[in-house]
């Protein structure tokens, strides 16, 4: 039997990653439901968008008290005297994303030396601290809150969050990297399919005839968003270095595969052109995909109209008042369906690329998409609501995939010893592809209307563009190859840094002695998997609006 040695060590915090060494007979599956009780809250970003049209009349309360049509945004940042306008609202989420991508850029580096539970511990701070500020900012009311809480603070927390559990899994899983992160990473794109319709309900049940709900529903969210983040950051532990699966004996190298048997430090990795390749591939992928979110509600109720709701004669721009409505109530089934994908593809795609190799689940990507973008036109034409959904399903599953399968890819390429950390830098990506996405379909569309085009046709150059993105993806997919050896870190160099890291060593493999199915385990998963289930439950009642 294999043992652990145990050393003397010096006292360490109750946070400290020393504390949370696993020792013999911990259960690996126990990680993944704490990561996901920290991506599930955090999630909620995506679901913003449900306050904004509360917001849009705190004041006003009844209907919508606008301000004037002149007025400065650094105005409306301080005004108690009227409401916040919409499109001023959405750079709440603007500023979290950016947030985010920084955040995990700089902090990447310490959260490797802190360890998983205390940067969940942080997250947890900034990402309910950010909420109840936000909720501070509608009471008082003043915007400028709502950006710094919601945006910024918020925006912190969401990326340490979403880096926190990476290299930790990545460590337990060397059998299973792409499932791993895929289970942990599926639980951001689900996160507001729990907290969208939670918080639904919230402002519904706070609003009054002097009160829209907003700041009591953030103020709510808050607190329970703290007591399950910081289960899921008292649940992390991290192996022993040294550890590895009974059984298991790391792949042989393969240039198909791409799996390095080195280690490449944090500060070397952006000086590689795999780093920035890598890079293109996310921003590419994400530019297209964030792009769909962002319009997915208008772009399907524009491009057919009437025929979704048996009128195939009249266009969009010719419903009446009551049409509309229902419209709009079928395309919020759509947005639910797709979110179901998006989620979905996070743990199917990664969880395949075990099995086929990270770059040739990002061919499947780039080709496939290619395909589907170029051909949505020609649905949306051709008048097949199925066909078009069915296209953007794909898509969103391809694009929730992308985001699963890059840690793993990273760590084929780089080593598991600054596999979060170099994670978190490549999220930049991530930061600049929500400005790009969004912003190319809005501008795309605008132009398009002011050029008389008609509304079932107002996306179709759009398309192609997004198409256009993704064969730039294709290409910088195809130039990546495996990390030159002169990258690795010396074999002193890395044992320094196994020892700083952990004073507890493992003297070969050891077994693991416990069954993934526990009672412990059960519970944890059951923590995790009643949220999603409800949340499921409530897109699907959603989403069969579409085929009514």
């Amino acid at each position: 039997m294999d043992t652990y040695l145990e050393l003397p060590v010096a006292p360490v915090g109750f946070l400290d990653r020393e504390r949370i060494v696993a020792r013999r007979g911990f259960n690996r599956w126990l990680v993944p439901p704490a990561a996901l009780a920290i991506h599930l809250c955090i999630g909620m970003v995506y679901g913003l968008s449900v306050f904004w049209l509360p917001l849009s009349r705190a004041i006003g309360i009844a209907k919508p008290l606008a301000c004037s049509a002149d007025v400065s945004l650094l105005a409306e940042l301080t005004t108690k005297s009227c409401d916040w306008r919409v499109s001023s609202l959405v750079w709440i989420f603007t500023i979290a994303i950016v947030a985010l991508g920084m955040s995990a850029a700089l902090w990447g580096g310490w959260l490797e030396r802190a360890g998983p539970r205390k940067a969940g511990v942080v997250a947890a701070l900034c990402w309910s601290g950010g909420l109840l500020v936000a909720a501070g900012g509608v009471y008082v009311p003043q915007l400028w809150l709502l950006w710094l809480g919601g945006g910024v603070l918020g925006g912190i927390g969401l990326g340490l969050g979403y880096i926190s559990p990476v290299s930790t899994l990545i460590k337990w899983f060397p059998d299973r990297r792409g499932m791993a992160t895929g289970m942990a990473i599926m639980g951001f794109g689900g996160g507001a399919m729990i907290g969208a319709p939670l918080a639904n309900m919230l402002i519904t049940h706070f609003r009054s005839e002097t009160e829209v709900g907003v700041w009591q529903t953030l103020a709510v969210l808050a607190a329970g968003y703290l007591l399950f983040m910081l289960g899921g950051a008292f649940g992390y532990r991290v192996p022993p270095e040294g550890w590895a699966p009974a059984g298991w004996t790391p792949p042989p190298a393969s240039g198909r595969a791409m799996i390095t048997h080195g280690q490449v430090h944090l500060k070397d990795a952006p000086r590689t052109p795999q780093f920035w390749l890598v890079w293109a591939v996310l921003c590419l992928n994400v530019s297209a995909g964030i792009g769909v979110i962002s319009m997915a509600s208008p772009m399907l109720q524009e491009i057919f109209g009437g025929r979704l709701i048996g009128h195939p004669d009249i266009a969009f721009t010719a419903l009446e008042p009551g049409q509309r409505a229902a419209v709009a109530a079928i395309a919020a089934g759509f947005t639910g369906l797709l979110s179901l994908f998006n989620i979905g593809g996070r743990f199917f795609w990664a969880a395949l690329s075990d099995r086929i190799g990270r770059k040739t689940t990002y061919f499947v990507f780039f080709l496939l998409g290619i395909v589907l973008y170029a051909l949505a036109p020609w649905a949306a034409h051709y008048g097949s609501k199925a066909l078009f959904v069915g296209f953007f399903c794909a898509i969103l599953s391809m694009y929730g995939g992308g985001f699963a399968t890059v840690p793993a890819y990273l760590a084929d390429l780089f080593g598991t010893a600054f596999v979060g950390a170099i994670h978190g830098r490549l999220l930049t990506a991530w930061s600049v592809a929500g400005l790009i996405g969004p912003l190319l379909v809005t501008y795309i569309r605008e132009a398009e209307i002011a050029a008389g085009v008609s509304r079932d046709a107002v996306y179709d150059v759009t398309m192609y563009v997004l198409a256009g993105l993704l064969v730039l993806g294709l290409i910088a997919n195809a130039a990546i190859r495996p990390v030159a050896a002169r990258w690795f870190m010396p074999a002193a160099a890395l044992d320094a840094l196994q020892a700083g890291r952990s004073r507890a060593t493992v003297a070969a493999t050891s077994p693991e002695t416990a069954s993934p199915i526990g009672p412990t385990a059960i519970l944890a998963w059951l923590a995790v998997g009643v949220p999603i289930a409800w949340g499921v439950w409530i897109t699907l009642a959603k989403a069969l609006v579409l085929f009514e």
